[in-house]
């Protein structure tokens, strides 16, 4: 069996009329309508796969589910060198924001310090999607215990009008907002994002559980 039959085998038609709505800038024909756990469990099989290696290089891929489906492939991989050269490879065809925020590699937890300059190297990509994944990494693994000030900054002076990369930007200082409070504060109070990203933020910590409702009333007061 294929992998495209795979997929057609477990396709929702409701599903995939809601897909095309949550993701309007790519092409309607190549959503399929596969939830996300039909994918994991695919991605899973391919990964223990005779076939893994070759999906991986066959690039660009068709269907929306097949970027989803690689990157869940690519997520399961154990040795940190070859998870990120298998990341990089496949960064560049990533064309939406859900391929780019569901695939979290095991492997980048555990070796943090080896990340943090291909995560550098990522915000620092003129290509949206590449940019938007080294942000959320960035959140994912350096909001906590190895959390520096200087990665506010950096994500700070990523510029660009697109709205995925300004959502995303917007998201990171939320977070940042509820983990790092002290810390990110002083980039709304002298206002230093983006008007649209700081308004965002605010908004999104406020709706935050995580953020404490005297952090809430101040932070309703910087919009």
């Amino acid at each position: 069996m294929t992998l495209y039959d795979r997929l057609i085998k477990v396709k929702d038609e409701e599903y995939r009329a809601f897909q095309t709505k949550l993701v309007p800038n790519i092409d309607p024909d190549t959503i399929l309508g596969v939830r996300t756990p039909d994918l994991r469990t695919i991605a899973k099989k391919v990964y223990e796969s005779a076939e893994r290696d070759a999906f991986l290089k066959d690039l660009p891929h068709r269907y929306y589910e097949e970027n989803l489906i690689h990157f869940f492939t690519v997520a399961l991989i154990r040795d940190f060198d070859e998870c990120v050269k298998a990341a990089e490879a496949f960064l560049p065809y990533v064309d939406c924001w859900p391929v780019s925020d569901q695939a979290t590699p095991k492997s980048f937890r555990k070796n943090r310090q080896k990340l943090l300059p291909y995560i550098e190297k990522w915000i620092a990509s003129e290509h949206v999607y590449t940019a938007r994944f080294g942000i959320r990494m960035l959140m994912n693994e350096f909001l906590d215990e190895d959390f520096k000030p200087a990665y506010l900054e950096l994500v700070a002076s990523k510029k660009g009008e697109d709205y995925y990369l300004k959502m995303m930007v917007a998201w990171y200082f939320a977070t940042a907002l509820a983990k790092q409070y002290n810390e990110t504060v002083p980039y709304f109070e002298a206002r230093k994002l983006d008007e649209w990203v700081h308004r965002k933020a605010i908004q999104k910590a406020v709706e935050s559980f995580r953020v404490t409702d005297a952090h809430k009333a101040y932070l309703k007061s910087l919009r």
